[in-house]
């Protein structure tokens, strides 16, 4: 059994801060609005989203020419001076950005544009005399105006790890000496975190005889691709690391359908070293299921590729309008999800109009199950082929769609040189019996055959006409 994140589902990145009592985290999100999950925790395995940092268009511009997995990148959260900070890249969009804020609940400023700088991952730090400096892939570092966003110097290059593409820095001071953690090896199965330490947060750093000091390369842990961590101390004075990771399943190479998780770890000290300790377990996720749409706004786990459909929830059910026949193929299409945080899952959905369920990870790779001229239909997208894969007429009265995420049939695995990872199935039920248009291999709903850097995304969505969703429910089904 894998180790549980404690933060499942497409939430990559993480970077924490702690005020008083309080734990704030906040991650990648890439094409979604709103961007920028935030999150908050009081013992660091239990975490509530609160909000997301970019929730305007004044703050978050992701135009249809933002391709998928392009957007935000990899933010920075952090507690100075009374005031928390953000930083991120909108990259195809915008460059670093600075927000502000007086909680981490929001709202959230409008962004301060970062001087040139063509780099993602910024991380801010402040010495004792209060100077911040910013410090991005590469590795490189400035010293930096947070009220203008202007860079006050040259940029210079730091250490950069040893193995490869160097990204996601993190400066600390810790017992005035200054650390400088990376991730390098790539993003793939030879991610790892490697650290260096220095007097001075602008170097000289000397490198960590143990680095990397977290990997996973080259071993049968069910828990891969383990880097871009970040760390806290706790009010006690234990150190904790953040960090993402993937679960694959299925046969070689592995497969990742639920994007790049949040993961935490313990930290020791040793000679002046972070040394990190086993991955410690998530609780089971307990993040509420089912959504009436009685609220006057979306819960903030609700994302759209690039921007938000328009909608109506004014009669306590979700209403889209969507203008596109083949709607999950566009890059605004009229689409509201959620993440799809466990491996095996139920999805079910009371619709009316011309639209229906999906599963997406881009544009180019979704499955859905749609009502549409008297047809409950299923279709699937797949790189350049789409098709329909079953149909059959609507039935009379209330239609509930149903999708299942479940583990293959250990028949059928038997018979696949390369197993897959789950299967998808797709149907409609009426009077409770699951009546099943399509089952197919999830593998094509994964990291690797789609690429990117996002994960699995269920919803609604309208599709040449409007579509009207009185509830939607999620429920986890047993691993």
């Amino acid at each position: 059994m894998a180790a549980s994140p404690v933060i499942p589902g497409f939430h990559p990145d993480p970077s924490i801060c702690r005020a008083g009592g309080d734990y704030y985290l906040a991650c990648s999100s890439f094409e979604y609005f709103p961007g920028v999950p935030v999150f908050r925790s009081r013992d660091l395995r239990r975490w509530e989203q609160v909000g997301n940092a970019l929730e305007r268009p004044s703050q978050l511009c992701l135009p249809e020419s933002v391709p998928g997995s392009g957007g935000v990148y990899a933010p920075t959260l952090r507690y100075h001076d009374g005031r928390f900070f953000l930083v991120t890249t909108n990259f195809w969009g915008g460059g670093n950005l600075l927000f502000t804020a007086d909680t981490p609940e929001g709202p959230w400023s409008d962004p301060v544009k970062i001087g040139w700088l063509p780099h993602v991952d910024p991380d801010l730090a402040w010495d004792a005399d209060g100077t911040c400096y910013l410090t991005v892939d590469g590795i490189q570092q400035a010293r930096l105006d947070t009220a203008t966003g202007t860079l006050l110097e040259e940029p210079r290059s730091l250490w950069s790890g040893t193995l490869g593409f160097p990204e996601a820095p993190h400066l600390y001071e810790v017992d005035g000496t200054w650390y400088l953690m990376i991730a390098e090896g790539g993003t793939e199965r030879g991610h790892c975190i490697s650290i260096a330490r220095g007097a001075s947060p602008e170097g000289p750093f000397t490198p960590c005889p143990a680095n990397p000091i977290l990997t996973h390369r080259s071993t049968t842990d069910p828990v891969q691709n383990t880097g871009h961590g970040d760390l806290v101390q706790a009010p006690d004075g234990s150190w904790w690391l953040v960090f993402l990771a993937v679960r694959p399943k299925g046969g070689s190479p592995g497969f990742h359908a639920l994007g790049r998780e949040t993961f935490l770890a313990p930290v020791t000290w040793e000679d002046g070293w972070p040394v990190v300790g086993e991955i410690t377990d998530g609780p089971p996720w307990a993040e509420p299921a089912h959504d009436d749409f009685d609220a006057p706004q979306l819960h903030p786990r609700w994302i759209s590729p690039r921007s938000r459909p328009p909608m109506d929830l004014s009669e306590s059910r979700l209403v889209l309008d969507g203008a596109e026949a083949d709607a999950m193929d566009s890059r605004l299409p009229a689409f509201v999800g959620r993440r799809q945080q466990h491996p095996y899952v139920r999805v079910r959905t009371q619709a009316g109009g011309t639209g229906g369920l999906a599963v997406r990870m881009d544009e180019r790779h979704h499955y859905e199950v749609e009502i549409r001229d008297g047809m409950v239909r299923a279709h699937a997208r797949i790189g350049d082929l789409r098709q329909v894969i079953g149909e059959q007429a609507c039935p009379a009265g209330t239609v509930v769609l149903r999708m299942e995420i479940v583990p293959v049939d250990i028949a059928t695995a038997a018979n696949r040189v390369t197993p897959d990872p789950d299967h998808i199935r797709l149907g409609f039920e009426q009077g409770g019996e699951f009546t099943v248009l399509a089952e197919l291999d999830g593998r094509y709903l994964s990291t690797e055959v789609a690429g990117g850097f996002t994960g699995r995304v269920v919803g609604v969505y309208a599709a040449a006409g409007t579509a009207a969703f009185d509830w939607f429910d999620y429920e986890v089904l047993p691993e």
